[in-house]
């Protein structure tokens, strides 16, 4: 018997905005590396997700944030006020 039989569970994503937008990413990465076909049954998907979080970890795979807040404020200059 596989290890990885179950119920595949309900996804509830709860937390700050950054941290939801991390799973979000997340979750397209899954996606996009699984989009050209179709997992047929829970087990194989189960397995499936076991394994590319396991790569996914061993990778430290992190969320560039490829913008600070200066630079945020600056190329969006008119929805924030000048403070100074």
């Amino acid at each position: 018997m596989s290890q990885c039989v179950g119920r595949v569970p309900r996804l509830e994503a709860t937390g700050e905005p950054e941290e939801l937008n991390q799973v979000e990413i997340e979750l397209s990465v899954l996606s996009r590396q699984c989009s050209e076909r179709r997992i047929s049954n829970t087990e194989t998907l189960t397995c499936e997700i076991a394994a590319w979080e396991k790569q996914r970890n061993k990778q430290k795979a992190s969320v560039y944030w490829g913008f600070q807040t200066k630079d945020d404020r600056r190329k969006m200059q008119r929805l924030y006020p000048n403070l100074t």
